[in-house]
């Protein structure tokens, strides 16, 4: 941390003039995530710098945080939450938190400047597993808490169905042809991605003018924060009826996916197209008229499909033939792709194809999200992308699982020799996690490493305990630094589902897996924790979480015991374990009750907000409770991908189908005959699909 006066000498102080844009919105968003007398005790003021920068420090009863604009101003104001006032703001709190005064002084001024240029958040599927509900009162606060976290480059994909609409039409489509074409609300992004078409569709007209509307918000938010939206374009995904307007244009049919039947199977048009770069600017001078623009645009071809050819030379056609439909449709576009594709087919996606489709293109029209760095950072087999600017992303949950991961200390070290050893270095730093799920400590860790203060995971560890309590204490420090040091310390793998989460089975079968810490620590932590005393919902929180996580941890060995008594035709032991299982469920059930965001009637109230009949509302139940629980079609190996220990989903959906499994196993023992494993899978199927079709 540098501590000097050399940015508040810059400093442009606006005493007896209109208050400067940036300095408003950093007041208004202080507004919105503080009460108390404390906060009219913070004065924000702008400076003129290069970088993004911001300088905290006391003057008189006041704190003065100076930044070069709103964004960092946003960012210096998390710091000092954090650092002094013990305060944790939450991604998905309501309410405000408590400031009072006086304010807590900062004793020697603090300064720091941001290591990158791009701070990157989101991911398709967030808008599938966290976000398909939300209205705007959600999206300020996540808005707010991206800006506290210096968040500057956003994806934000929100609305472009109702622009494609208006695209399509023009281009002579009919209305059920193209919101057949769309799938389900919570399944979208996997239509947006090229992996599926028309999955719980057509979507109604209500939800693309709401959906629109709601985009207009959040692009005006993000943006008066000093956030860069990375808005869609074209990718070649096209509606098949297209085809009877355009018969010769070059259209093929992907592989299917995910085990998806062919009628879901999308149609993509070749890159080298003549029509390709007709669509790319309608649909881009559209969506500027609606939503603006800020130059930098989504565009993924082949997320989990396979290219037309792999041949280098079509790879390259294909990376030039869009990029130049994107510069013909906006000449200062910048094209942002995820890499999850070179992780994701890595035996095919070899160094020299790579380089054969990344570098068809001037590199500095151009981002790559090195999107799963945790587990294996491509820059580093790519000679550092071969000189096209990346962002070093964690992505650290897949499908929202409720489970406790992530390995701070190992992404601490990632970072840093990524830093050191990439030539040319990151330019920027992004979490591409798949939900907003249980662990916010790491994500906020993640994104502290963009800026030049000092972090650690020990120090971090300290920060959590202060600033999640509400308070310093000792027991709460040591927890936190068992937390840190042990669970978030030992990987869990990436997509980790507890027992009870499971579809039972009998032994070799089940999929679940034990965390590698051990639970005795956990269990520590949690105790610690309980005896610090500390307030607020943060702290709330992590009572629940960590509670939960004990509980389901237990599961998986009183299963194993179920299984020991099994084998050994034990019928009373079986019995007992059965009921302690079950209770074990009831259990987590009453540790996160009370808790919005593990809440499946929140959820489900949600979803039905944006019916604008009783009809619709029906329907986006329905869409909401599909994707927690079969996702698709069954048989497509995604069942329980999107697993969560919501209130509600314990009771009504898990819990169901261990009583049942329980049952079935005892009474075939007691019989004396084989457990028969395929009628209770089909009985499951069954079960599952009349849940979220709501007759269960």
């Amino acid at each position: 941390m540098k501590r000097s006066l050399s940015l508040i000498l810059a400093a442009v102080l606006l005493a007896g003039c209109a208050v400067d844009t940036d300095v408003k919105e950093a007041r208004a968003l202080a507004g919105r995530v503080l009460e108390g007398p404390g906060v009219r005790f913070l004065e924000f003021r702008k400076t003129e710098a290069e970088t993004d920068v911001f300088r905290i420090e006391s003057q008189g009863r006041k704190v003065v945080i100076t930044g070069n604009n709103a964004n960092s101003m946003a960012t210096g104001l998390g710091y000092y939450l954090k650092h002094y006032c013990n305060i944790s703001i939450g991604w998905m709190d309501p309410g405000k938190a408590r400031l009072d005064a006086p304010l807590a002084p900062v004793k020697e001024a603090v300064e720091s400047s941001a290591r990158v240029p791009n701070r990157f958040f989101l991911n398709y599927c967030t808008y599938g597993y966290t976000l398909p509900w939300w209205q705007w009162s959600d999206w300020e606060r996540l808005i707010d808490w991206m800006a506290l976290n210096g968040v500057n480059l956003p994806l934000a994909i929100t609305g472009q169905e109702s622009v494609w609409y208006e695209v399509w039409r023009e281009m002579g489509l009919k209305d059920e042809e193209i919101r057949g074409f769309f799938s389900g609300p919570a399944h979208l992004p996997w239509h947006r991605m090229i992996n599926i078409d028309g999955w719980q569709g057509p979507l109604p007209h209500s939800w693309l003018k709401g959906q629109q509307e709601l985009q207009k918000k959040i692009l005006a938010r993000e943006r008066a924060l000093n956030m860069r939206p990375v808005l869609p374009a074209f990718a070649g995904h096209v509606p098949p009826a297209l085809l009877g307007i355009y018969p010769d244009a070059d259209v093929m049919q992907i592989e299917p996916w995910a085990g998806f039947p062919a009628e879901y199977t999308p149609y993509c048009l070749n890159p080298t197209d003549s029509l390709f770069p007709v669509i790319q600017k309608k649909f881009i001078d559209k969506q500027t008229e609606i939503y603006g623009t800020d130059h930098v645009y989504g565009i993924d071809l082949f997320n989990e499909i396979q290219p037309r050819s792999w041949e280098d030379e079509w790879l390259a056609e294909a990376g030039s033939g869009v990029y130049a439909s994107l510069e013909a449709a906006d000449p200062e576009a910048v094209w942002l792709q995820m890499t999850w594709l070179f992780w994701y087919q890595s035996r095919d996606w070899t160094p020299e194809k790579i380089r054969a489709f990344i570098t068809s293109y001037p590199a500095d029209r151009q981002l790559l999200l090195d999107y799963f760095c945790e587990s294996g950072e491509i820059w580093r087999r790519t000679d550092s992308y071969f000189g096209v600017p990346y962002i070093w992303c964690y992505l650290g949950n897949f499908g929202g699982n409720t489970v406790l991961t992530g390995n701070i200390p190992d992404v601490d070290r990632r970072i840093n020799e990524a830093f050191a050893e990439s030539e040319p270095a990151p330019k920027g730093i992004g979490c591409t996690l798949e939900a907003l799920d249980c662990n916010p400590y790491v994500f906020e860790y993640v994104l502290g490493k963009a800026w030049d203060y000092p972090s650690d995971p020990e120090s971090y560890a300290t920060l959590l305990a202060d600033s999640r309590t509400g308070k310093v204490d000792e027991k709460a420090r040591e927890a936190w630094s068992l937390l840190v040091k042990e669970v978030y310390g030992k990987t869990v793998p990436t997509g980790f589902s507890c027992t009870v989460h499971e579809r039972p089975s009998l032994g070799k079968n089940m999929t679940w897996l034990h965390p590698r810490y051990e639970d005795a620590v956990l269990e520590r932590a949690l105790e610690l924790l309980r005896a610090a005393g500390g307030s607020g919902q943060a702290y709330g929180f992590d009572l629940a979480n960590l509670q939960r996580q004990v509980l389901a941890n237990k599961s998986a060995y009183v299963y194993e015991d179920f299984m020991a008594a099994y084998d050994q035709g034990n019928l009373a032991d079986m019995k007992a374990s059965a009921q302690e299982f079950l209770a074990l469920v009831d259990k987590m059930e009453e540790a996160v009750s009370g808790q919005a965001c593990f809440s499946l009637d929140k959820w489900v109230a949600d979803a039905r907000a944006w019916g604008a009949t009783p009809e619709e509302k029906d329907y986006y139940e329905e869409n909401a409770r599909c994707i927690l629980s079969t996702w698709g079609v069954f048989g497509s190996g995604l069942t329980d991908y999107a697993s969560r220990s919501f209130a509600g989903m314990l009771s009504t959906y898990y819990k169901a189908r261990w009583e049942k499994f329980f049952d079935e196993v005892i009474t075939a023992s007691e019989a004396g005959t084989p457990f028969d494993q395929e009628a209770y899978l089909r009985w499951c199927e069954s079960f599952e699909w009349d849940w979220w079709h709501k007759k269960k």
